[in-house]
Formats: C-alpha cells, structure tokens, sequence
C-alpha cells in the first residue's frame, strides 16, 4: 500500500502545480508539450488560443482514448507562436524530435521514393529516396516502391539513358536492345539528354498522350521500312503506357496537379488515403493506416503535416476532406442558411457529364481564401445550433469537444495554415466533382478500415477455432493455455532454455521466460528438461500462478517421459504434455502424446497443424535467440579475461566504457586513461584484440 499511497501524493502534487501553470497560460498561438511522471513528452499538440486548448485537457467531460491520454500527464510546457502557421509547422518539428507516444507518427514511407534524372556527363535515370540540391531533376513522389519501379522500368525501355553504374569499355545489351545511346563507346551530344529529359519530365506531368502519338508514328515508320522488330518493341511501349493508364479512375477538365486527402476512423484506428491526382488524372494512391490518441482532425492535419514536411514535391492543389463533425452537422440542419457561403467555398457543380466549367473552378481560385473564412462562420452557426438541441449535461460535453477540437483543429482555420505554409491552394470543398474526390478519399479510408477490422475478427476466428479442435485432438475440453518449451546448446555449452506462452492460438510475449541451465553439464537434453519443468512449476506452485492446459516440449518420448516425471512424481501435477517432432528437413512432423507416446494424426492442411507449427517455430527462435545472446557474452568475457592484468572488475568496467570489443580494439591509449589503466596495459589489450581479429 505504500508506493501506491506515494504515487497517489505525487499525482496530486502535480496537478496542484499544472493548476497553477493553466492560470499563467496566454490567449495567443503556439504549441503544448505534454510530459508524463518520468518528465517524458507523450504529447505534441497546436493550438489558435493555448489557454483555452490546454484547460479543456483537465476541464469537462472527455472520450476514452482522450482520458487516457489526460490520466499520464503531469505537467506540460508551450511555446507561443507568431501565427497559426509558425504552429503548425513547430508542431511537426517537435513530434519528429520527441517521437511522442500519444502523437501521430509518419513511420510508414517515411521517405517517399522519387524518379531522377542525374546531373550527370551522362545521366542516368534511378529510383531514389532523398531529394538533394545537386541540380539534378526530381519526379514524384510516388506512393511507393513499386509505383516507381513500374515507371522506371516503363521509362527504360522508352528513352535510351545510361543503365550501367560504371561506363563498362564496350557496348552491352541494352545497346543493342535501343535502351542506350552507348556513351561508352561513341560521343553523345548533351542536346539529346536535354531533349530526353525534357520528353521524360512531359510523360510524367501527363503527357502521355503526345509521348503515345509519337510511338505510333515511329511504329508505322518501321513498319513500312520492313524493321518488324522496332516495330514490335515500339507497340509493346504503347501497350505498356495504356496498361499504365488505365489504372485511372477519375479525371477534371482543368489539368491541374492535386493531392486529395480522406481519412476514416473507427476503434481508436485512423485510415488516412491520399489520392495522386497528376493533369487531371488520378494515377496512384496511397494508404496509412495507425492508432490514434488525440481529436480526430487534429491528428489528421498532424499526419498531413509531416507528409509535406518529408515529401518536397507540392502539387499545385491540395484537397483537404471536411471534419467529421461538420458534415454531421450538415446532414442535422439541411434547412439551415448555408448555401450561400457553400457557393463560394465549393467546387461548381459537376455537368451531366461529370465534368466541371473552367469558368466556375476559375472563379472557386480567386475566393478560394475567402471562403474558407466563411467556412469558420459556418462551423461556429453549426455548433451553437447543435448546443441549443442538447440538455445540460450533453451541453458540458459538447463544449469541451468544442474546445478541444477548436482552434487549428477546424478545418478552414487548418487550410489557410497549410496553404501560407506550403505557399498552394488548399480547399475545403463542400460540393462538385472536387468533393466527390475528397469523398471517394474517405470512402477508401473507410473501406480499408472495415477491411482491416474484418481480418482481425476472422484471424481471431480461426485461431481460436484452431485451438479448441486441437483441444478435442488431444482429448481436452478445453485448451486456453499452452505453454511450450524448447533447449538450446552447442555440445553442451552455455545451455539456456526457453518457454512460450499461447492463449487461445495466439502468443502472449509478456509471459515469456528465459533459463539458464544451472544444473547439467554436457549435452543432457532430457536433464535439462527436468531442470527447466521443475523451475518452472516449482515457482506455478509457490506463487499460485495459472496452470497451463497443456505443456509442449520440443521432442520425443525422451522428453515427454522427463516432462512427465518432474510435473507427476515430484510436484503432483496432472497436467497433460505432449511432444512435437520434426523431419529431416526440420519441419513439423508429428505430435506425440502423454507417457504412452500415441501419435495423434492431424492433416497437414489444417489450422491445428498451421497452429502446432507456429508454437514449435516461434519457441525455438525464442530459444536460439536467448542462447546467441549468452554466446556473445560468453565469448567477449573468455576475450577480455585471456589478457594478462585483466580481472573480472576490470572486464566490467571496459564493457561499461566502451560498450563493445569493437570499440576497444578500436581505441587509442589516450582513451583508457580514465579507467585508471595505464598505457603499457592499455597497449597489451589493444594488441591482443587486434591479434585475435586477424
């Protein structure tokens, strides 16, 4: 009771404090760090007026996640801004230092993969991951590795640039293949890599279709001068680049680069999907999916943020969706006066063809700011309507999700930032072919989400319908807890064992353990067995731990007999075992079980087999892990203690200096002064280390 009683005195005192910091807040811009009880920031958020946007954390009513959130804070701090976009931006910079736990993370693609053309004698084209200033041309970026690689090999086999790493001393392939110009071998001018590049730079910013035209013309000029081959390899480009086009989904008259932007979330689960929109063509799109902690937009806008921050290449448009919230908002007051600003704020309405007037998306650009100010009225018109529907109670929640989703968090307030950030337009459309865009984002998002829900669930089926058949198998009626167990040595030395836990079919890693062999010597499977049994229920026993339905032991009837021996005759444990024996080829061949060794047949096709093989798998890579470790370490104290004038404290204390051999055989004599080691030993172990690598 007492480090509780402790724990409960220091949580107050650290609310006590944070009471009288949240006085001291200022009415400007700026971003919180949030910090746990070890003065680590779990939290990075932004907001328009930071009184408000902290207070509401230990104010009011909260959902669950953000509860959880607000239980592990004990203090904060802030740095105020001088605009909505120095937040916004500092914002990012601090969630890539501190890598806050609560925080939306960009950890998948982190870096985006682009095409470049190098600045080059004789440039090349290659797949890169980092945008540097070295004057050469940058396309992209691509959603990922394969969207690139699949246009990269397009492009290789249509514009004939240097493949080769280093220039070889004669012509190669790709030569003779009209892949190459082959500057190994002859002069090329560098008009014609102007030109090549200029007509690489075209294809990607969609003009394909000239790119196209000109390979049939070349076609049929081959065509009529007998060269069938040229011929042919020209018609397999054109095919290539319609098989590459036709991956579109949807197309504006306006020609313009866009990003569009949707995102779902469900179960503490947040889907966001950017659709590549390229002259007027959707090409490829790109999905994350991550916990979320914070308020949905926020941590929308977060994940937005750190994309741009890491991906140089802006489009000339960027199409946020609108907040959940607000659309809610919109369906509950249908009848409400807000078409006239939604004019102003949203793409004009598509034509029966789908397509819009270019005279309409001219005049979204030049209001395009002013309307998502009028976009903020609106938010404000529909929340006040919604609290006037609501009692006193809902009105006290409505008011904190208010303030904590107020501020940067309002998507208008959200756009402006971006675009005087990224220096584009950025809308909020609320109606028209670009909100169809935005909307066909978000209902990927959804879909992908539901996806992901549904395989879990039917993993989680299987698994455990998996378990309770190899239950039945075995003659159990129930089977919630296996636990298997699985020794490891190399003749006999530095002997470990290891134990895996699975629960209902799955792996429960928190109750993993790790032995080390105490009592055998030499390569005694069956001793070791004993010993690590007895250890182990010695201590289910004493501490009243829950017992396992079934044991697993990584072998024959060697030991399950040894297994059963301990658990019966010395402990009193009935609990059942069997034994998992593998082929020549170190597969999962049979399962053995109780004293009497009975085989139990089990196709090989099924989910109890797939299961028995995930327990024997993931046991020896435990266990094999476990016996590396202790190799190592054998291995650098038997080094370090082989040198004259090096005894066990002296081991320790080079260890903890320097961290590894390595870093010791790689030192200088200045560097073991401090150990109080003088230069002739300090010499000697440098010597012998370096000795024994050689």
């Amino acid at each position: 009771m007492k480090p509780y009683a402790e724990d409960l005195q220091n949580q107050e005192k650290a609310l006590e404090n944070i009471r009288h910091k949240l006085a001291l807040l200022p009415d400007a811009s700026g971003c919180y760090l949030m910090k746990n009880s070890e003065g680590t920031i779990i939290y990075v958020g932004k907001a328009k007026v930071l009184k408000n946007r902290v207070r509401s954390y230990f104010t009011g009513s909260h959902n669950g996640k953000t509860q959880r959130l607000v239980s592990d804070i004990r203090d904060f701090e802030y740095i105020v801004t001088g605009s909505n976009m120095e937040a916004l931006i500092l914002e990012c910079n601090l969630i890539k230092k501190y890598q806050p736990r609560y925080n939306v993370l960009l950890k998948d693609d982190k870096t985006f993969p682009y095409l470049k053309i190098t600045n080059e004698a004789h440039p090349k084209l290659e797949v890169t991951r980092r945008v540097l200033k070295d004057k050469a041309k940058y396309f992209g970026p691509y959603p990922n590795s394969y969207a690139a690689h699949q246009t990269k090999k397009l492009l290789d086999r249509m514009y004939p640039l240097r493949k080769c790493g280093v220039m070889p001393k004669e012509v190669c392939l790709y030569y003779h293949m009209h892949q190459c110009l082959g500057p190994c071998v002859k002069e090329v001018e560098k008009e014609t890599y102007d030109q090549i590049g200029q007509e690489i730079g075209s294809f990607l910013s969609g003009g394909h279709e000239e790119i196209k035209k000109d390979l049939q013309r070349k076609m049929q000029e081959a065509a009529e001068e007998l060269y069938f081959e040229r011929a042919k390899e020209l018609r397999d480009q054109i095919i290539s680049i319609d098989a590459m086009m036709e991956k579109q989904k949807i197309t504006t008259s306006d020609a313009k680069d866009r990003d569009v932007f949707g995102f779902s979330v469900d179960k503490g689960w947040m889907c966001v999907q950017i659709l590549y929109v390229r002259k007027g063509k959707m090409i490829e799109r790109h999905m994350s999916t991550f916990p979320f902690y914070g308020e949905a937009y926020s941590d929308f806008m977060s994940y937005v943020t750190q994309y741009y921050s890491d991906n140089p290449a802006v489009p000339q448009e960027i199409l946020l969706p609108d907040s959940p919230k607000m659309m809610q908002a919109e369906q509950v007051n249908v009848d409400q006066p807000v078409a006239a600003e939604t004019a102003l704020h949203s793409a004009p309405p598509a034509d029966a063809t789908g397509q819009t007037d270019d005279k309409a998306i001219q005049t979204e650009t030049e209001h395009s700011a002013d309307s998502l100010l009028v976009a903020e009225e609106r938010a404000a018109y529909a929340a006040a309507t919604n609290q006037g529907q609501v009692g006193d109670q809902d009105a006290e929640i409505k008011e904190t999700e208010t303030q904590l989703s107020g501020g940067l968090e309002d998507p208008a307030t959200a756009a402006l930032a971006l675009a005087e950030w990224l220096d584009v337009k950025v809308l909020v459309p609320q109606r028209g072919l670009k909100k169809q865009m935005t909307g066909m984002a978000t209902e990927n998002a959804r879909v992908a989400l539901d996806e992901k829900f549904k395989l879990i669930e039917r993993d989680e089926e299987r698994t455990s319908k998996a378990a309770s058949n190899l239950g039945r198998a075995i003659g159990l009626d129930s089977l919630h807890r296996v636990e298997a167990f699985d020794n490891s040595n190399i003749q006999g030395s530095d002997p470990v064992s290891a134990m895996i836990v699975f629960i209902d079919g799955k792996p429960a890693k928190k109750e993993y353990r790790k032995y080390k062999i105490r009592s055998v010597q030499g390569p005694d499977d069956y001793e070791t067995m004993r010993e690590v049994i007895r250890r182990r229920y010695e201590r289910v026993l004493k501490e009243n731990l829950e017992r396992p339905d079934l044991i697993v032991v990584d072998g024959g009837r060697g030991q399950i007999k040894a297994a059963t021996d301990v658990l019966q005759n010395e402990l009193g444990l009935f609990i059942p075992v069997c034994g998992l024996v593998k082929d020549a080829k170190h597969r999962t061949s049979q399962l053995l079980v109780g004293e009497s060794s009975e085989a139990v047949t089990l196709a090989r096709n099924s989910e109890e087999f797939y299961l028995l093989q995930r327990i024997q798998d993931e046991v020896h890579r435990f266990a094999i892990t476990f016996h590396r470790e202790q190799r190592g370490k054998s291995m650098v104290t038997s080094r370090l203690d082989s040198i004259p004038g090096i005894g066990e404290k002296r081991r320790k204390l080079l260890l903890k200096h320097f961290g590894s051999l390595k870093k010791i055989r790689e030192a200088s004599v200045e560097e073991f002064r401090p150990l109080s080691i003088g230069d002739k030993l300090a010499r000697q172990i440098i010597a012998a280390l370096r000795e024994e690598e050689s």
